[in-house]
Order: C-alpha cells, then sequence, then structure tokens
C-alpha cells in the first residue's frame, strides 16, 4: 500500500508557482490605512508615491481584492494611466472607459465618451447597492493639467448624480513634484471636495521596502473637525487581515 498523500492540489497550478498570489507588507497595509481614512472622513482622494518597479500596480490589486472583501458594496476601478505622446480627451475617456468594462472604449466623440463613462459608473453603483466609488489611477504622473480637470469633471458629474467619486492617484516620485509645482503656482486647493479628490492630498505613502515616511505638510478638514494623525502600528499588523481571496478564488497570504 502506498503511504504517499495526495496532494489536494497538483503542484503546477499551486499560486506560489503561478504567480497567482498578492503578500501584504508594512506599506500596502498604510496604503490600505490611508484608504479606510479618506472613506470614513470624506476626504475624496489622495497621493500616493514611490519609485518605479517596486509593487505599486500589485499593491492596487491587493487592495482592491481586500477592499471587496471588507467593503462589498462599494465598487472599485484600476485604470492604468497610459503614455501618450499627445494629450486628447478621446483617448483620456477611452482609457477610462476601458478601466470600467465598457465594450467599446473607442467607440463615439469625446462628448459621448463622457456620457458613457458616468453611466456605466452609476450601473455599477446601482448594481453593488451603495453610492461610493474608489477609482485607482495607476502610474498617475503621465497625467497633465488638462486631465486633472477632465478627471474633475467626471467627479463632478457624477456628484450631481449623488455618487461620491473617490480618486487615488498612484505612481513614481514624478507624482509629488507635480503636486508640488502646481503648489508653487497657485493651482491646488486643500479642499478635498473642491479638486475632485486629485490633489487632496492626505498622506503621502511612498511604497518602499524600507519603513514607510509620512511626508503630508497639512491635514485636510472635514465636517466633523482635523483628520487625526495616524498612529504607530504594531509590526504584525497587517497579518489580521489575510487571506485575501483573489478573483479565481485562490487565496493570497501574507
Amino acid at each position: 500500500m502506498s503511504l504517499q498523500i495526495p496532494r489536494p492540489i497538483d503542484p503546477s497550478l499551486h499560486p506560489l508557482v503561478t504567480g497567482n498570489y498578492r503578500l501584504a507588507t508594512p506599506a500596502i497595509e498604510a496604503f490600505y490605512e490611508l484608504v479606510t481614512r479618506c472613506l470614513r472622513y470624506r476626504i475624496m482622494g489622495a497621493l500616493i508615491y514611490g519609485p518605479s518597479r517596486i509593487g505599486k500596480t500589485r499593491a492596487i490589486e491587493y487592495m482592491r481584492l481586500l477592499l471587496a472583501r471588507e467593503y462589498p458594496k462599494m465598487t472599485s476601478y484600476h485604470a492604468q494611466c497610459e503614455h501618450k505622446p499627445r494629450h486628447a480627451e478621446a483617448p483620456f475617456f477611452a482609457n477610462l472607459l476601458e478601466a470600467v468594462g465598457d465594450h467599446n472604449p473607442n467607440t463615439g466623440t469625446s462628448s459621448a465618451k463622457r456620457t458613457r463613462l458616468s453611466l456605466r459608473i452609476r450601473e455599477a453603483a446601482a448594481r453593488a447597492g451603495s453610492g461610493t466609488v474608489l477609482l485607482f489611477c495607476d502610474e498617475a504622473q503621465r497625467y497633465n493639467e488638462n486631465e486633472y480637470e477632465w478627471l474633475r469633471d467626471v467627479h463632478d458629474a457624477l456628484d450631481r448624480q449623488q455618487i461620491k467619486l473617490f480618486t487615488f492617484l498612484v505612481g513614481q516620485e514624478e507624482l509629488l513634484a507635480q503636486k508640488t509645482a502646481l503648489q508653487v503656482a497657485c493651482k491646488t486647493q486643500t479642499q478635498p471636495a473642491k479638486l475632485a479628490g486629485c490633489w487632496s492630498l492626505c498622506l503621502c505613502v511612498c511604497l518602499s521596502s524600507r519603513a514607510v515616511r509620512r511626508v503630508a505638510s497639512f491635514t485636510p478638514q472635514t465636517a466633523g473637525g482635523c483628520v487625526p494623525s495616524a498612529g504607530a502600528r504594531s509590526q504584525n499588523v497587517y497579518a489580521r487581515r489575510l487571506p485575501v481571496h483573489n478573483q479565481q478564488g485562490t487565496a493570497s497570504r501574507g
């Protein structure tokens, strides 16, 4: 009689082999805390930056998986900002339409794409049963000032339909430089609702392998008062939220 214990899954299909898993880190936990603080205090967005190739995109994927478990009625989207030789309205809205799952993102005029984007988000929010939507813009340092204005237009259009869009700009360190340049030019606002969350900075979380750095220069005011500062967190705090299941149903463990 064979003493070999049958494996519950083919080794070639194991998440460690396929790469189909996500690991939490202290930086990702700080990212999650930032997002939940924005939701709790109605801060309509934040900026998250870090060096290239350190896992910002994977962090967004983990964030969406965890949010789907903790806040099942909220809708979240992941928009991959594309490098373009010129910045035009039609490609910008086509990119967002692709992120929200539109089947024909390149069809129609710029105005039609704007309308369709709001419609798709409104439909998804209605299906989920919540008026809260999160948008993670990956590689957001590729945006220019016009694209931030178009993003604000999206926020304002949804706000008129009683849908709150929380926008999180995730990108390389140039993103912080863009914010600083706009501040110098007096083109940023500290009241988050007025700027659609694009530059309503609460915390800048540097997603590096070292300790997470907080570089917030202010805490935005809310209707309920000041946002309290984040307290020190224990080293194993990020382990409490796992496992997280990905879209294929495989558990991610930290």
